[in-house]
């Protein structure tokens, strides 16, 4: 009886570990979000609601050239690595100065040497931009491409209140893109 239970229990444990060595190892993109207004933001309301999500993944620079390399000049870009960046509006706004209905979209940009366009587009939920179709598009916007006075190793999102609405904050490597937004 007590062979059975030892035999049982390391059967038992072996299946554990041979199940637990099946999970692949960590992304080298972080999945990340960011909110408008900011979760973290020091000035954020209790019970205030999300009124944008962004869900995108962070590829880091590496030691690489970003602008012109890992992101191309004049060709279009899922903004960021992995899937589409996706972008959620709880209500209708306007982003860039453009009315937007609430929704899910992709996000993509074509970077320039000074200038930015930042594309919300109806298709979601696949892999980078390699079915990406203008044909589709719900609107673009194209805002200023500014130097960062500090370099970022991470792609980043971040939102910031301004004025009576917000700022979508896009940086990496020494860029920064802003795009306003309100509600």
């Amino acid at each position: 009886m007590k062979k059975a239970i030892l035999l049982s229990s390391m059967l038992c444990i072996a299946t554990i570990s041979a199940n637990a060595q099946t999970f692949r190892g960590l992304d080298k993109s972080p999945m990340d979000m960011a909110y408008y207004p900011d979760n973290f933001a020091h000035d954020r309301k209790d019970g205030e609601k999300a009124l944008i999500k962004v869900t995108y993944s962070r590829p880091a620079k590496n030691n690489r050239a970003v602008i012109g390399n890992l992101i191309p000049l004049g060709k279009v870009w899922r903004m960021g690595a992995d899937e589409s960046a996706e972008i959620k509006f709880y209500q209708d706004g306007t982003f860039g100065g453009q009315k937007v209905k609430a929704g899910v979209y992709s996000l993509f940009a074509i970077a320039g040497e000074t200038e930015w366009t930042i594309i919300l587009n109806k298709d979601v939920d696949f892999w980078g931009a390699y079915k990406y179709k203008e044909a589709n598009d719900v609107l673009r916007v194209k805002v200023p491409a500014k130097k960062s006075d500090t370099a970022i190793e991470n792609f980043s999102i971040q939102f910031a209140k301004e004025g009576n609405g917000g700022v979508m904050n896009l940086g990496w490597e020494n860029t920064v893109v802003s795009v306003p937004v309100t509600f």
